[in-house]
């Protein structure tokens, strides 16, 4: 069953659901990879476009780890995160393609998470099992069937969106015609794993975590917030934060004047992540947080399939693999490896951004000729 609400969450009662419009598909039960199980898997998702007489023209755009589906405008003026990328007259126009975006299971914007209610009526909290990010492509597949779509035109998406786009290209070649990976490799690395390790601990680490059970009492701010902290700092270039802060204080602040420790003011870079860590708490459930980075950590196109040529080979697809120069979370070098080893003669396309890995979405626009000759002309 379908149900469209707007993104104030009021429920949409015309008949033809406005662009841009979170709706939920239940797709049934959902035997994992790990070993665990999801009795009842809700999936939200947003739309843009009309869907073909053929089903020929449907675009999967996937989102990044703490991204939502509201890839672009719709039915209102709030902005998307992917504007340079999708909509009216842009690469992926909206007017031509019918464009598809699907909240990772374990999120917490619409999609069966920790957040959502057991069978028991309880929220999931501790008892939420591990999801890998195969196993919400098998979850996404279903919504694809339920769509009519049998065949992507094209599945693209940045970090952990360029890791479900690549899932999606080896787990269903015949469904993949065209594939976008973009600032991601074949696999999460011992490094990015090691990050990632970091951030899920600091939430694990709060007082107020209680095991993963904390709805209904205080929740870890403190720990996801510090997750966001030390997240960011690898979004970001080392030159980013040279440029931008030095080693500047925060207005109204004395970082060098304190009698104790606790007591001394903030570099402005400290204060950036402060507002970092901030702003995420006010949109984020924590343990969606550590369910999504966990399904991040279990990337690895190859497990299972041998090598990274003999897992690349089962697919099919037109590949568009991209990277940020100045990235320093997914280096440019494992774009190189994962082309390298792909079908063919797939070059690397480069973006210049000098803010680090977060440069595949603020500077896309560098692309949109090339995406337009190699995919959407």
């Amino acid at each position: 069953m379908t149900i469209a609400v707007t993104r104030s969450g009021v429920p949409e009662t015309k008949s033809a659901v406005p662009d841009g419009t979170v709706k939920f598909l239940t797709i049934g039960g959902l035997d994992l990879e790990a070993g665990g199980h999801l009795p009842d898997v809700t999936l939200a998702y947003e739309t843009w476009g009309t869907l073909n007489a053929d089903g020929s023209n449907a675009v999967l755009v996937q989102h990044a780890l703490t991204g939502s589906t509201h890839v672009t405008r719709g039915a209102t003026d709030e902005e998307g995160w992917w504007e340079q990328l999708a909509g009216p007259g842009a690469p992926v126009d909206t007017d031509k393609y019918f464009v598809v975006s699907i909240n990772i299971v374990g999120g917490c914007y619409g999609s069966t998470g920790p957040s959502t209610p057991a069978p028991d009526g309880k929220p999931w909290g501790s008892r939420f099992p591990l999801v890998t990010l195969r196993d919400t492509t098998a979850a996404e597949a279903r919504l694809a069937d339920a769509l009519g779509i049998g065949s992507w035109y094209a599945v693209l998406g940045g970090s952990m969106g360029g890791a479900r786009a690549l899932e999606w290209a080896v787990s269903y070649p015949e469904r993949v015609q065209r594939c976008g990976v973009f600032s991601i490799g074949a696999s999460s690395t011992a490094e990015q794993i090691a990050f990632a390790q970091a951030q899920t601990l600091a939430i694990r680490q709060d007082v107020n975590f209680n095991g993963g059970d904390y709805y209904g009492g205080p929740e870890p701010e403190a720990g996801l917030a510090l997750a966001r902290r030390i997240a960011h700092i690898t979004y970001r270039s080392a030159d980013e934060f040279a440029t931008r802060f030095g080693r500047n204080a925060q207005g109204g602040e004395a970082p060098l004047q304190a009698v104790s420790l606790g007591d001394r003011g903030r570099y402005q870079v400290e204060s950036y992540l402060d507002h970092q860590g901030t702003k995420l708490v006010r949109r984020f459930d924590a343990n969606s947080y550590i369910a999504i980075t966990e399904a991040l950590m279990s990337h690895d196109v190859r497990r299972g399939r041998g090598s990274l040529k003999e897992a690349l080979a089962q697919t099919s697809a037109e590949f568009f693999v991209a990277a940020v120069d100045t990235d320093r979370l997914y280096f440019p070098a494992q774009s190189h490896e994962l082309a390298a080893a792909l079908p063919g003669d797939v070059p690397v396309h480069v973006i210049e951004a000098p803010i680090g890995h977060d440069g595949f979405l603020t500077e896309i626009g560098q692309l949109s000729s090339q995406l337009r000759q190699n995919f959407f002309g």
